[in-house]
């Protein structure tokens, strides 16, 4: 069964199968799915359309309001502050004071957590979003595909966008963790050809780590299944040999 969209601002804390306890922060339209991708394998289902600043984008003072509450409230102590929720969560018209504002929070009720993203890369080069990221401590990021053919039937953008503006942009931003999820099937990512492909596209950009994983939850797309066990280890050994250190996320 796919997930309903987040119907708050804070969701869990939540066990990750790549931050361990992590606190999520939505800050797209409650009850909505709202992303720049329409990707075949998402948990939340297709995107019925992308987001606009004519969305009902929760204001700056009410997720502030709402994270601060939530570590008042002593949630578990999470590692992890976590921007995420219904889609990508830099499509926030606020999304600069949103992230200094929680900053701030951060450092004074629960300074031992860091602050994360997951993001799918499609808005590095807009306004202010490139400051807002360097403020938090760990950027993951989307990497699907190795190339935009594969780009635009796996990721599906909402949005005009290619596969080299994300791959300038990611290598121009640094320091980041790298996301990829393969899946098997007639609609994956996952054949020979691709994963060299995506393996010169990451080497490319110089991840701190890359993590890679398979389908776990539900998805929408009839074209894609989860990944063989074995082939996820042979994809994440052969970027070793590349150079690139590499994380396989299972549960």
């Amino acid at each position: 069964m796919l997930l309903a969209p987040k119907s708050g601002i804070i969701y869990g804390p939540v066990q990750s199968r790549r931050l361990g306890l992590s606190l999520g922060i939505n800050l797209l339209p409650l009850r909505e799915k709202k992303c720049t991708f329409d990707c075949v394998y998402c948990q939340y289902g297709w995107t019925l359309r992308p987001p606009s600043e004519s969305d009902g984008f929760p204001a700056v003072d009410e997720v502030l309001a709402a994270v601060e509450q939530a570590l008042r409230d002593g949630r578990g102590s999470p590692a992890f502050l976590t921007f995420s929720g219904n889609g990508e969560p830099a499509t926030h018209p606020q999304f600069l004071p949103i992230v200094e504002g929680v900053r701030a929070l951060r450092d004074r009720l629960l300074p031992a957590a860091n602050l994360a993203i997951l993001s799918n890369s499609t808005c590095l080069n807009r306004p202010q979003v490139g400051s807002a990221l360097a403020l938090l401590d760990r950027r993951i990021m989307k990497l699907d595909a190795g190339t935009e053919e594969v780009f635009q039937r796996y990721c599906r953008p909402t949005v005009p966008i290619g596969l080299d503006v994300i791959v300038a942009a990611l290598t121009s931003l640094g320091d980041v963790t790298l996301q990829t999820l393969f899946a098997g099937g007639p609609g994956g990512n996952a054949d020979a050809a691709h994963v060299s492909a995506w393996i010169e596209k990451v080497v490319a950009i110089a991840p701190v780590d890359v993590q890679i994983y398979t389908l776990d939850r539900s998805w929408p797309s009839r074209a894609i299944v989860p990944l063989d066990a074995g082939r996820l280890r042979a994809i994440a050994e052969a970027l070793r040999q590349a150079g690139c250190p590499v994380t396989v996320a299972s549960r």
